[in-house]
Formats: structure tokens, C-alpha cells, sequence
């Protein structure tokens, strides 16, 4: 199945009379196809990232990269509430013996919030402290990512296809692979923006039904009706996990933002409503703020519970002995308890060997060696054995011809999918280049979150490469023919750079062969 033709709401240049029967298919036109095959094609695809993703989890048994500060902080949540500090030897102990004593005495102060080393710790309660333990639940999210992305590209599309193409993809970036196979936080931002953003997906195609339904019965308000918006409060929770996770989750509650404000201007005045813009800011606007903005920080709150409640925490001191009064007598503390996360990030120069600068990620120029040893065991005099945090190179750089194309056509047509698709990579990318400049260290692995929207990209680029399934012809088949063959050509490229992925034993020069450039060393 192909891509449908554009929402006419987006791109006629005037909206049919909206007494007309047509308005609730002109505003949301309805999935087309087989929702049986709407859930099993993007299942298909789901399972085969879980087995990618779960399977050899546990492998290397060893502390990866940064799973030495998130994986020790899941694991104090479970026993304190909050970070607790560890000996200097603790990750050793953890790998020798998974309930080895490995705290000292005191809080530690910590860089993030704690939301997604709570998620970290959801796995090591259910399968101990060990390596497969604290990577259960970022492969879990990584897999469900793909899952979500699926259902959200078909629902923007109408295309099955290319639904599954997307989620296929995913499944198949060697970035999302390795971040949702180790104890890091930003597959969770992924994750949870992900799941936020296909919230508001959802909430637009209910709200434009309701809307057309309700002027459909009479409304004759200048403004148009006030409309209800479920799918908003779940976003503001996704949304409010993902800053929970990390802070930069934050750009993405602005930008989303203005995006459903758009989207809501856009529904009213294709509706014929005599007043679009008052009748959005009056009726939508403050909703909205409310739903993303409110809800996101209430949620944000809640996930620094074991903080508030609990002493021993940095810098908490004694609770109070009246529970109710802990969270007011505990928000100054946390509101210092901040200041002092944000000096640290601000302050944060020093020189880091992998570091990399925003406008080197989508061309990959430095990825971040997670693991490497030499072992034996590979019939060759030297062997190897990475994990190298790296996008799929064919998917990465046939990424920024798409954004340059989707750019574009959003400019001339204005079509809401690829202004979303724009929007959610540049609110994961553009964000960080004040910083750059400020001469802060970053990793390639920031722009795990951006990943979704970069393939958001790629699939419309094809989709409108293709056109409209009927009627069928040369373009069709060209296009066709071009979307198989850069899906085959990731498939392939991801399965060469898999050993080096997983942590696979390989000979030296089959390590090197796939080195392609020394900035990747």
C-alpha cells in the first residue's frame, strides 16, 4: 500500500463549505487498508528488532561505557530511594557477585534526574544486578520504539508499507541497536519522546473528527467549538519522562508545542471556522499549555518521589515526620539540588577522546568506542571485539538528502508531515549547537533521540517518490524499485557492522575493514 495523497486540509487553498457530508474525511481521512495488516506488518518488524536486540543482551559480562554510573544509581533507587555513593571497586564486585555490599556511607550527588535509571532498575529487580539485568528495560524501550514508530509513520501516511519500512529501519540503525543494548539514558528519551509525539499524532485525527462532527451539528460559533484532548494529557506524561530522563527532553515540550498550536490553527480554518486564530488561542492554546507543559512538570516531580520522601539523599537532610509536608519543605532543596546540576553541565569542558560536536553527528564523523578488548579465540594472531556507537552509515547519510528533500516540499506545500518531521530532528539537533559553541562535551549518542524524525524523513522522501497507489505507472515503479533497494542497502549495511556493534570476536583486520575512516578509532 502507498503513501496517500496529501491531507487535503494541508494543501487545498480553500476548505469545502463545512456543511458539507466530506468534512470529517476532508479534516481526518481515514486509515486505509486492513487493520489486521496494520498490526501484524509492524509486529513482524517489532519482533525482529526484539531478536536483535535480546538476543546475547548479557554479553560482554562487563561494565560498557557509562552503564558504571546508571547502573549502580538503578540499583541504590531499589535499596534507598535515591543515588547512593559506592566503593571505588564496585563495578568488579557487581560483575563477581550481583549482591555483593558495594555502598558507602552517604548520597550522591547525581547529574540527572532519576527517571530513566528508575526504568534501569525495573530490570535489575526482575533479573538481579547483572549485565543482562540493566539492559532488560532499555532493549525493551528500544524494541517498543520501533513498534510506536510503525503505527505513527502508517497513521501520517496511510501506508502500511511505509509504516513498516520505518519501524524497519529503526529496528536496523546501529545507533538505536547499541543505546537499546546497554544501561545508558538515551534510549529512554527516545523512547519516551517517541511515544509522546505519536500521542499528539493520534490526538490530531480525533480532534478533527470531533471537530467536524460538532460544527457537522450546528456549532456556529465564530470560533469554532471547544474541542477535548485526551491524547495531549498522555503526551504531557511521555514528554514529562523524557526531561525526567534527561533535560534536553525539554526542547521537544517547546517545540511539540507550537506544533499542536499550528496543527489546531490549521484544523479550524479548513474547517470553514470564521475565526481560526482567536478561536486557537482562546480555545486551544491554553489547554494545550496546560496538558503539555503542566502535566510534564507534575509528571517530572513525581519521578524525584524517592528523593522528596527518604533521607539520606544529596543534600536532603531529615524529612519531615508528617509526610504530607516532605514535598513543600523538600522544593527548595531540590530547586538548589538543580542549580547545582545545571553548573555542572555548564561547567562541563573537559576533553573527552570520543567527544563530538552537533554538526558531526549526521555525517558521523566521530562515534564512541563503548567497549573494546583484544581476546583470542578468533583462529587469527589478533583479535577484537567493540561495541562502536554508530548510525547505520547508508541510513545516516541517505537521512540528510531526505531532510533536505521533506525541507522543501514543506516550504512550498506546507504539509504537516514533513513540517514534523523537520521539526522533531531539528529539536534534537539545532538545541545543542549553543552549547557547542560554549565548547561543551557531547557524544554522538545525544542524537539518539533525533533518530525517529530522521526516518520520519526517509520515509516520506520515498513515499513521495512513489506517489499515490493508483494510478499505477512508471514513477510508481521506479519508486518502488528505489525504496527497496536503500531499505535492502541498510539491511545489508547494518549487517556488516553488526559484529562490531555487539561485541562480536572478530579477527583484527576484519575489525579494521570496518573502520572506514581513523576519526572512527
Amino acid at each position: 500500500m502507498a503513501m496517500t495523497d496529501f491531507t487535503p486540509a494541508e494543501t487545498a487553498t480553500a476548505p469545502p463549505h463545512p456543511r458539507t457530508p466530506r468534512l470529517r474525511d476532508w479534516l481526518a481521512p481515514p486509515v486505509p487498508g486492513s487493520a489486521l495488516l496494520g498490526w501484524a506488518g509492524p509486529l513482524l518488524v517489532t519482533a525482529l528488532a526484539a531478536l536483535l536486540r535480546f538476543y546475547r543482551l548479557g554479553s560482554p559480562k562487563a561494565v560498557v561505557f557509562d552503564e558504571t554510573y546508571y547502573a549502580k544509581d538503578a540499583l541504590s533507587l531499589l535499596k534507598f530511594g535515591y543515588e547512593h555513593t559506592t566503593v571505588k571497586d564496585a563495578d568488579k564486585m557487581l560483575i563477581a557477585d550481583p549482591h555483593a555490599n558495594i555502598w558507602t556511607d552517604g548520597g550522591s550527588f547525581v547529574v540527572h534526574p532519576p527517571a530513566g535509571k528508575w526504568m534501569i532498575a525495573i530490570g535489575e529487580q526482575l533479573f538481579g544486578a547483572t549485565p543482562f539485568g540493566w539492559r532488560f528495560m532499555p532493549a525493551l524501550c528500544g524494541t517498543l520504539a520501533v513498534l510506536i514508530l510503525a503505527r505513527v509513520v502508517r497513521r501520517m501516511t496511510g501506508s502500511t508499507l511505509l509504516g513498516c519500512a520505518a519501524g524497519l529501519l529503526l529496528a536496523l540503525d546501529g545507533l538505536s541497536f547499541v543505546t537499546g543494548r546497554a544501561a545508558l539514558l538515551d534510549v529512554f528519551v527516545m523512547f519516551w519522546i517517541l511515544a509522546g509525539f505519536g500521542c499528539l499524532v493520534v490526538d490530531r485525527d480525533r480532534a478533527r473528527r470531533r471537530l467536524a462532527d460538532r460544527i457537522e451539528l450546528g456549532d456556529t460559533s465564530p470560533y469554532g467549538p471547544m474541542l477535548l484532548h485526551g491524547w495531549r494529557i498522555a503526551a504531557g506524561v511521555c514528554l514529562g519522562m523524557a526531561v525526567a530522563t534527561k533535560w534536553t527532553g525539554v526542547f521537544y515540550i517547546a517545540a511539540f508545542g507550537l506544533m499542536v498550536v499550528c496543527w489546531d490553527y490549521g484544523a479550524r480554518r479548513a474547517a470553514g471556522v470564521r475565526e481560526p486564530m482567536a478561536g486557537t488561542l482562546l480555545l486551544d492554546a491554553i489547554p494545550a499549555f496546560l496538558q503539555l507543559v503542566v502535566v510534564s512538570l507534575a509528571t517530572y516531580l513525581v519521578t524525584w518521589s524517592g528523593w522528596i520522601f527518604n533521607a539520606g539523599g544529596w543534600d536532603r537532610g531529615k524529612p519531615s515526620s508528617n509526610p504530607l509536608w516532605r514535598p513543600f519543605e523538600a522544593m527548595p532543596k531540590l530547586w538548589k539540588y538543580h542549580k547545582e546540576m545545571l553548573d555542572f553541565h555548564n561547567g562541563l569542558h573537559d576533553h573527552h577522546p570520543y567527544q563530538s560536536w552537533p554538526w558531526d553527528w549526521p555525517v558521523l564523523r566521530r562515534p564512541v568506542a563503548f567497549y573494546y578488548t583484544e581476546p583470542s579465540g578468533c583462529g587469527a594472531s589478533k583479535c577484537s571485539s567493540e561495541i562502536l556507537g554508530i548510525g547505520t552509515p547508508a541510513l545516516w547519510w541517505g537521512a540528510i538528502l531526505a531532510l533536505v528533500v521533506v525541507l522543501g516540499i514543506w516550504l512550498v506545500t506546507r504539509d504537516w508531515r514533513a513540517g514534523s518531521a523537520v521539526l522533531g530532528f531539528s529539536a534534537g539537533w539545532l538545541t545543542w549547537f549553543p552549547s557547542a559553541f560554549d565548547d561543551r562535551t557531547m557524544f554522538l549518542f545525544y542524537a539518539t533521540p533525533m533518530v525517529p524524525f530522521m526516518i520520519i524523513a526517509i520515509v516520506l522522501a520515498l513515499g513521495y517518490l512513489m506517489g499515490p497507489e493508483r494510478p499505477t505507472g512508471p514513477r510508481r515503479v521506479i519508486g518502488a524499485a528505489v525504496t527497496g533497494s536503500f531499505v535492502l542497502v541498510v539491511l545489508a549495511n547494518f549487517a556488516y557492522f553488526y559484529p562490531i556493534l555487539s561485541a562480536q570476536v572478530i579477527s583484527f583486520d576484519a575489525w579494521h575493514d570496518r573502520i572506514w575512516f581513523k576519526s572512527w578509532i
